[in-house]
C-alpha cells in the first residue's frame, strides 16, 4: 500500500460505535445459547448481525447467519463438555451451576466457540470484536481463529493468550498467564502457522510460554509453571523450571 493510500485509509470515517453494538450482541448471544427456542431473541440478534454486516461490507450475511444458527446446538453441546471438564478438575467448583454463572474461563471459552463459528464462515472483524469484548471482561485473550477441541479447561485464566493459529486438542488444561504465541512477529507470516499445537490430555501450568508454529506438545504431557518452550516435546513428557533460591532470616543468616 502506497503512502498516499495509507493516509486516505487513516482519514476514513470508521464507525467505532460498533464496539457498543458488539457488546450487546455478544452478551445476548451468550444468553440465547441457553434458550435457543426464544424466537424473538434470535430475531433481535439476526437484525443486529445484519446491521453490523452492512456497516462492515460483509456479503451474503443472511446466508451466513442461517449457517451460524444451524451450528448453535453443536456449540452448546461442546460448551456443556467444557463446563463438565471445569467442574471435574477444579476442586473449588462445587457445582456445574457455579461454573456456568461465575467462571470467567467458561465465559471466555463460550465467546471463543461462538466467535470461532463466525470466523470459519469468513465473517471478518465481527469475531475479533467479540473476542476482544470477552478479553476485556475476563483478561483471557483467545483468537477466534484458534482450533480448540472438546472438554477444554481454563482455571483462573487471567493473562492467558492463545494465538490465531494455535491448535489445542481434547481434554487440555491451561492455567493463568499461559501464552501460546509466535516465535517471530513478521507481517509476511500472516498466512502461515505461527502458534503451537497442543495434543490431547496436556496440562500447562501458570505463566508457561510456548512459542512457534512447528512446536508440538505431545499427548499426556505436563508443562510446569514458568517454563519457556520453543521446541517440540514427545508424549508423556514432564517439563519443569527450577530456580534456586535462598531463605534468610532478618539477621542475614541462611535457614
Amino acid at each position: 500500500m502506497s503512502l498516499v493510500s495509507k493516509e486516505k485509509n487513516i482519514l476514513r470515517k470508521y464507525n467505532v460505535q460498533l464496539k457498543d453494538t458488539i457488546e450487546v450482541f455478544t452478551k445476548r448471544l451468550f444468553y440465547a445459547l441457553f434458550n435457543l427456542e426464544q424466537k424473538e431473541e434470535l430475531s433481535f440478534l439476526k437484525n443486529a448481525f445484519l446491521e453490523m454486516s452492512k456497516e462492515l461490507n460483509i456479503r451474503e450475511s443472511n446466508v451466513t447467519w442461517e449457517s451460524f444458527c444451524k451450528a448453535l446446538p453443536n456449540v452448546r453441546e461442546r460448551l456443556d463438555l467444557d463446563a463438565i471438564a471445569i467442574e471435574e478438575n477444579d476442586p473449588a467448583a462445587k457445582s456445574l451451576e457455579e461454573v456456568y454463572l461465575a467462571y470467567p474461563g467458561f465465559y471466555a471459552i463460550a465467546i471463543y466457540r461462538l466467535s470461532h463459528e463466525l470466523h470459519i464462515l469468513d465473517t471478518r472483524i465481527i469475531p475479533r470484536m467479540m473476542s476482544e469484548y470477552a478479553h476485556g471482561l475476563t483478561g483471557i485473550d483467545i483468537h477466534p481463529g484458534a482450533t480448540i477441541g472438546a472438554s477444554f479447561f481454563i482455571d483462573h485464566g487471567t493473562g492467558i493468550v492463545i494465538g490465531e493459529t494455535s491448535v489445542i486438542k481434547s481434554n487440555v488444561k491451561i492455567y493463568q498467564g499461559v501464552t501460546l504465541g509466535g516465535i517471530q512477529i513478521k507481517k509476511s507470516l500472516s498466512f502461515t502457522k505461527r502458534h503451537p499445537t497442543i495434543e490431547d490430555d496436556v496440562t500447562i501450568y501458570a505463566n508457561a510460554t510456548i512459542l512457534g508454529g512447528d512446536v508440538i506438545v505431545g499427548a499426556n504431557s505436563i508443562i510446569g509453571a514458568n517454563v519457556c518452550l520453543t521446541t517440540s516435546v514427545p508424549k508423556d513428557s514432564i517439563l519443569t523450571y527450577k530456580k534456586e533460591f535462598k531463605i534468610r532470616n532478618r539477621n542475614g543468616d541462611e535457614k
